[in-house]
């Protein structure tokens, strides 16, 4: 069963939309090929609140996000991760409004150079507004099973590796739902960027949201999931079909990820090439670390796309 994503979704960039009782959004105008249509900050609760995710360098979504708020009181800023459409607009709010921001914690090392993505751009470029969170250094690091309370509403964090490494889900116990981040989204599938993207972690965090029974998921990018166990099982399923597509491509003789993202892309936007191949990068090094597949050669760097690689 392969994933079927659902790219229905009207943004309202910039107005403040209910989703369900507890939980609101207002969507960044920061549409990429990565983001979708940009950005969802959602707000949970009313009156004291909580804002997850507040997006990127962009003062206009602050300034619409607060307008939205107006008198109420935010309580804490959630983030799932540290990607720069997801975390770098924390900063802005915290200092318009002194909530506390709370995450994993800071931006991996391993993670910088990774971003570095096909387009030739310089994520970590200071005119970047999309680049790394490099500076997030939450106030209150949350752990696996934390949680975060306020009026009518509890938050529990869910240590979500993969994507990568600092990623958090939170699930929204009163109404058996869960903010999946990046690391569930209904309009795609997600990257895994190598050396800190790790399939692995992504497989076993992918199997974290199976052994619950949530109703619905609220990824950062898109609309919702209404049937989580269904969806995240194609998910896992996919990811588990695109390593044995990788392991037939070794199978007829050595070959980069570049080049087997030619053939098991094709029918793919060629703009989507080179993040594909990241995630292709990051499917071999797990091969790789099981001792199934192997570089050709003691390259510097086993994560670029241009290695080539052979059965081990």
């Amino acid at each position: 069963m392969s994933p079927e994503f659902n790219t229905d979704f009207d943004p309202r960039h910039g107005e403040m939309v209910d989703v369900s009782p507890l939980l609101r959004r207002i969507v960044c105008n920061n549409p990429s090929k990565y983001s979708f249509h940009g950005t969802g900050t959602y707000v949970i609760g009313h009156g004291d609140v909580a804002v997850v995710d507040p997006g990127p360098r962009d003062p206009a979504h602050v300034e619409a996000l607060l307008r939205a708020l107006g008198e109420e009181t935010v309580r804490a800023i959630l983030i799932t991760h540290t990607h720069g459409d997801h975390s770098p607009a924390a900063a802005a709010l915290h200092d318009a409004t002194g909530a506390p921001v709370l995450g994993f914690g800071p931006h991996p090392e391993d993670a910088i150079s990774e971003e570095a993505d096909a387009d030739g751009e310089n994520p970590a470029a200071a005119n970047d507004a999309h680049r790394p969170d490099i500076d997030f250094d939450p106030e209150t690091r949350l752990a696996h099973g934390d949680t975060v309370d306020g009026p009518g509403w509890t938050v529990k964090a869910l240590h979500t590796p993969g994507h990568i490494s600092n990623h958090l889900c939170f699930a929204l116990v009163e109404e058996n739902a869960v903010l999946t981040g990046d690391h569930v989204m209904g309009w795609s599938t997600t990257i895994i960027p190598p050396p800190d993207g790790d399939v692995s972690d992504y497989l076993r965090s992918l199997q974290l949201l199976l052994d619950r029974s949530d109703e619905v998921l609220y990824p950062t990018h898109g609309g919702p999931v209404d049937d989580p166990q269904r969806y995240v099982s194609a998910l896992l399923n996919h990811r588990l079909r695109r390593e044995a597509q990788i392991l037939n491509q070794l199978a007829e003789g050595p070959a980069s990820a570049k080049q087997m993202v030619a053939v098991l892309y094709a029918d793919v936007r060629k703009e989507l090439h080179r993040p594909a191949a990241r995630s292709v990068v990051a499917h071999l090094t797990k091969l790789h670390n099981e001792g199934r597949a192997a570089p050709t050669f003691a390259a510097a760097s086993t994560t670029s796309s241009d290695t080539v690689w052979t059965l081990s």
